[in-house]
């Protein structure tokens, strides 16, 4: 018969759970620096000063400050996309153009989150390889799920190659367009933002949905 080992715990959490709270307050705080100062604020020594933990412990998680950098990106874009694919679910037995819209609304109202989510995925990450590669990545990811969610309504004949660069260019523009309204460059609000997008979606959807699922023009 084994023996079974005892888990050891400090304060009635285990060792793990210690772990892995500290990699959760690491996290906080470089989004919390880059937040208030951008990406390139955050460092080792400033995030063990914010947590008031040395830096063996950051380097117990981190080989460095660019992997920081990629899991605190890596937590927030999961977060985004739980929560969008949670808006597609919830409204699956609407029509696709309807469930675009949701979505479309969803994404706006990140622009004026306060948890700051929106410029953590949407600023400038010029300088920082690792953070221009999860950029890319992101929309690749996001076109991903928009033709997964997309597929099932699809015309029987729609040619999958040109349906992902139409989706491409979409999702890319869209971008675009939130980080000129974020920064000032349009002076508009985010209910025109809605509207503007929803058309063009509608007029991408003539090419690529049945008819009878594109509603009148507004």
């Amino acid at each position: 018969m084994s023996l079974r080992v005892p888990v050891r715990t400090w304060g009635g959490r285990t060792t793990e759970e210690r772990r892995a709270e500290r990699r959760a307050r690491l996290i906080d705080a470089a989004l919390d620096i880059w937040i208030e100062n951008g990406w390139a604020a955050v460092t080792m020594r400033g995030v063990c000063q914010r947590t008031a933990l040395n830096d063996r412990y950051f380097y117990e998680h981190f080989t460095d400050r660019d992997a920081l950098l990629g899991d605190a990106w890596d937590a927030v874009c999961a977060e985004v996309y739980a929560d969008l694919a949670a808006i597609a679910a919830e409204h699956i037995e609407q029509p696709p153009l309807e469930i675009l819209r949701a979505a479309v609304t969803g994404v706006v109202r990140l622009q004026s989150d306060d948890r700051g989510r929106a410029r953590i995925l949407l600023a400038d990450h010029a300088g920082s390889a690792v953070l221009e590669q999860r950029r890319k990545t992101m929309l690749t990811d996001a076109t991903d799920l928009l033709i997964a969610t997309a597929r099932p309504y699809l015309r029987p004949d729609t040619d999958e190659s040109e349906f992902r660069m139409s989706t491409l260019v979409g999702i890319g523009g869209f971008i675009e367009l939130l980080t000129a309204w974020r920064t000032g460059a349009l002076d508009i609000d985010g209910a025109r933002i809605i509207e503007h997008i929803c058309r063009i979606g509608a007029l991408l959807g003539t090419l690529y949905l049945p008819p009878e699922v594109i509603p009148p023009a507004r």
